[in-house]
């Protein structure tokens, strides 16, 4: 298909994507039954979750969207740890410890060829977007939400309701800091700004970032058995408060340095692999098959980082829809 067609047909499916998604919210949904390729198991015993297209926000009567969370902004920023949590983001602490990851390379057809749907993730980094322009062009976004427990996006609003309301899907991302609070905390910290999760059709689940620490030793000073315990705290808690597993972001080298590699994650997580050097997502870490997202590089054709969906359209909204 032309770039002019496959833009038109993008057009075509965000369209009816968010008149779905419009039909369905507020409606009580239950969380969905696992076995899907790219998705995670319902967490056991989770509560019941309630449809909410822009977690955070509230529409008045006449369609404004305006701010209910009272929380944000207000948790001063830790003095010993956090001096520059507006730039840190997904990948941005990579270069310095994979210099291999600089000559990033257009990510060739998976071994199992199917279809790798393109995409990006962004931070305050890129400030306001223009998402009438970047929506034909791309299939979902990732969007930073909140830091440790001191830091959320300004841009935030811009950058996850943006592309909602051009039909795109889209998710938030929370870059864990381990050094300033524990997995649960952080998680809560998270959903309470922007993380949480709605079964719209076009809300995907929240993410981990978890990767180097941009603010001393690269595994938080943490040894691997206890970061895995922060992992899970993390995991569970975001789990328990949405319905839904949270997506993992991370590097195989990172993984295996600061983790005890336990493959039960791969069980709940979909995994977003960072490797800007191998073609095809490169290894894996321990537990996981494939990739379900890879960031393939740090900059491209579209703002922020480019990324890419392992598997087609259809597949993309079933995450979306069922976590």
């Amino acid at each position: 298909m032309s770039a002019p067609g496959i833009r038109s047909a993008r057009t075509a499916r965000r369209l009816t994507a968010a008149a779905l998604a419009l039909a369905t919210a507020g409606a009580v949904l239950g969380p969905a039954a696992g076995g899907q390729a790219a998705t995670s198991d319902a967490a056991p015993g989770a509560p019941v979750v309630h449809a909410d297209p822009h977690p955070g926000y509230a529409r008045t009567v006449s369609g404004t969207l305006v701010k209910v969370d009272t929380t944000r902004h207000t948790t001063p920023v830790h003095p010993t740890v956090a001096t520059h949590p507006q730039l840190d983001h997904m990948g941005s602490t990579i270069p310095a410890h994979e210099p291999s990851a600089r000559s990033a390379v257009r990510p060739a057809v998976a071994p199992n060829s199917v279809p790798q749907l393109p995409g990006i993730d962004i931070s305050a980094y890129q400030g306001t977007l223009n998402w009438a322009s970047i929506a034909p062009n791309i299939d979902f976004v990732y969007a930073k939400a909140s830091e440790g427990t001191y830091y959320t996006n300004p841009d935030f609003y811009n950058q996850y309701v943006g592309p909602y309301d051009q039909g795109l899907i889209r998710g938030s991302y929370h870059f864990a800091n381990p050094n300033d609070s524990g997995g649960a905390t952080q998680a809560d910290y998270f959903v309470d700004n922007g993380g949480g999760w709605s079964s719209d059709g076009l809300t995907l689940p929240g993410m981990l970032d978890i990767e180097y620490n941009p603010y001393g030793s690269e595994c938080y000073g943490l040894n691997r058995s206890q970061m895995t315990s922060w992992i899970w705290d993390f995991v569970n808690e975001y789990a328990a408060r949405t319905g839904v597993y949270p997506v993992i972001y991370s590097t195989t080298d990172w993984w295996n340095t600061c983790t005890s590699g336990d493959p039960g994650f791969a069980n709940y997580d979909p995994l977003f692999i960072a490797n800007y050097a191998a073609s095809g997502g490169g290894p894996l870490p321990p537990g996981w098959g494939y990739y379900t997202f890879w960031q393939y590089a740090d900059s491209g054709s579209e703002p922020g980082d480019q990324d890419v969906f392992n598997g087609p359209y259809s597949q993309l909204q079933v995450l979306a829809r069922n976590g």
